[in-house]
């Protein structure tokens, strides 16, 4: 894999859940993942709770930014259902959207939430046939 041509895009989405909303985000999480599972473009989805904290971590890998809009087409009611037991705090985007899928990440969060986006250097995948440099 070469270190230029990638278009691998890794988002990191770092929640707060509302206090009295674990149980509802626990269960509106496991129905947007299922059905990523069955109709999305992701790659990989991962998701992890810190109930101590009321946080959430949300992994997302997508091929390119043409699997990031397709899954905003895709799943926006399940976001929405997501949504309503959280806040997003911080949001990481690890590689490099193209100025469409960007602007569409800066709509969305809005100023309330910390967002970056750290270029890729280099890298590598072992799973899957389907991801190309």
């Amino acid at each position: 894999m070469t270190t230029h041509d990638s278009k691998i895009l890794l988002f990191r989405n770092t929640m707060r859940i509302t206090d009295g909303h674990l149980e509802s985000f626990r269960e509106a999480i496991a129905r947007a993942i299922a059905f990523a599972e069955r109709h999305g473009p992701q790659l990989m989805v991962e998701t992890f709770v810190d109930e101590e904290r009321m946080l959430a971590h949300s992994f997302q890998l997508y091929q390119d930014s043409d699997a990031v809009r397709l899954h905003w087409k895709l799943a926006d009611p399940y976001i929405q259902d997501v949504m309503k037991h959280c806040q997003v705090e911080r949001f990481e985007v690890f590689g490099t959207p193209d100025p469409d899928v960007t602007a569409g990440i800066r709509s969305a969060l809005g100023e309330e939430s910390a967002l970056t986006f750290s270029p890729r250097i280099a890298g590598f995948v072992r799973f899957g046939t389907g991801l190309h440099a």
